[in-house]
């Protein structure tokens, strides 16, 4: 029913399905979503994108004159076991959580589901 309604306005409806991130560059800030589910509205006025559900993050800024944070060997080895993934899927959990082992391991356990 919904699609018809739609059809009539000259609106249709795509499912892109999950995506890994969207990042939302802003003046001020950037906005990052983990797993959100991407959906395409293509209407007379163009392509609309809604993203939905996921989980919203903003990334860690770079204190001057302090180096980024850096995941040690041993983090990361554990994330990675944790959460069944490889190193590297690890230490960028790792990473943008700002070194949160909990959240880096849930974080990485709910994309794969």
């Amino acid at each position: 029913m919904q699609e018809r309604m739609l059809s009539s306005l000259g609106v249709s409806m795509e499912e892109l399905g999950l995506a890994k991130e969207v990042t939302i560059e802003l003046q001020d800030r950037t906005i990052k979503i983990s797993g959100p589910a991407v959906v395409a509205i293509n209407s007379q006025a163009g392509r609309i994108y809604q993203i939905v559900g996921g989980e919203e993050f903003e990334p860690q800024k770079e204190e001057l004159g302090k180096p980024a944070y850096e995941p040690s060997p041993e983090d990361i080895a554990l994330v990675a076991a944790q959460a069944g993934v490889e190193p590297d899927e690890a230490r960028r959990a790792l990473i943008e959580s700002g070194g949160d082992l909990a959240r880096a391991i849930m974080s990485l356990r709910t994309q794969k589901t």
